[in-house]
C-alpha cells in the first residue's frame, strides 16, 4: 500500500516546503495550518519523546541510544541511505542493522520490498510458525529476501495497529521545523529590505 512507502513521505515533506517558498511572503493563516513553530532543540525533543513511546510500549530491538535513534529518524527524512545513516550515527553500526531499527520506528522505503518474488503469496503464507527458509523455497526466491519482506510486512501490521501515529508525530515536528526555518528566512529578508528602503547608494569614488 502506498501510504506506507516512505520515499513519497518524505518527498511530500519537501513538496510542502517546495510550495511555501514559492509563496511571495508566508502569512499568518498559513503558519496556523502546520501548527506551532518548533526549534531544533523542541523538535529534537518531540522526535524523542515519540521514540521513547514506542520503545515503552512496542518491541523496538535495539542496543542504539534514545538519541541515536532521534537522529536516525532525521537522517532518515533527509534521504540517507541506510549506509550513509550507518556512517553518520555515534553507534557502531551497519546498514543492515539500520535498516532494522527502521523497521522498528516503523520507517519504511519503497525498496524495502523489492524482491524477485510473489509478495502477495508470501502475506498469505506467513505465520508465527513460517521458516523463512521454507517459504523461500516455496516461492523460488532469496531467504534474505524473505526474512526483510516478512520484517516489513510486520511493521506495517504494527503501523495499522497503532493509527500511524508515531509517523504522524514525526513528520509533524519535521514539517514544523521546515516553516520555521522559511518563516524565519522570510523576516530576516524583509528587515534587510525595511532597513534598506529609501537609502542612497553613491557609486561616485
Amino acid at each position: 500500500m502506498s501510504h506506507y512507502y516512505m520515499d513519497e513521505k518524505t518527498e511530500e515533506l519537501r513538496d510542502i516546503f517546495m510550495d511555501v517558498a514559492d509563496d511571495e511572503e508566508v502569512t499568518e493563516s498559513q503558519a496556523e495550518t502546520h501548527g506551532s513553530l518548533s526549534s531544533e532543540t523542541e523538535v529534537d525533543e518531540r522526535l524523542r519523546n515519540a521514540v521513547e513511546e514506542m520503545r515503552d510500549n512496542l518491541d523496538v530491538d535495539t542496543d542504539l541510544a534514545t538519541d541515536d535513534l532521534t537522529d536516525l529518524v532525521k537522517t532518515f527524512y533527509a534521504g540517507e541511505s541506510d549506509a550513509e545513516i550507518a556512517a553518520e550515527l555515534d553507534a557502531d553500526v551497519d546498514a543492515a542493522a539500520v535498516a532494522d531499527t527502521r523497521y522498528d520506528l516503523h520507517l519504511l522505503r519503497d525498496a524495502d520490498t523489492d524482491a524477485d518474488f510473489d509478495l502477495d503469496a508470501l502475506r498469505e503464507r506467513r505465520g508465527e510458525d513460517a521458516d523463512p527458509a521454507d517459504l523461500a523455497d516455496d516461492l523460488d526466491g532469496d531467504e534474505d529476501a524473505v526474512e526483510r519482506c516478512l520484517r516489513v510486512l510486520d511493521a506495517r501490521d504494527e503501523i495499522r495497529s497503532v493509527n500511524d501515529r508515531y509517523r504522524a508525530e514525526f513528520e509533524n515536528a519535521l514539517r514544523d521545523r521546515e516553516l520555521s526555518e522559511r518563516l524565519t528566512s522570510t523576516v530576516h529578508e524583509d528587515g534587510l529590505d525595511d532597513a534598506t528602503e529609501g537609502q542612497e547608494t553613491d557609486m561616485q569614488l
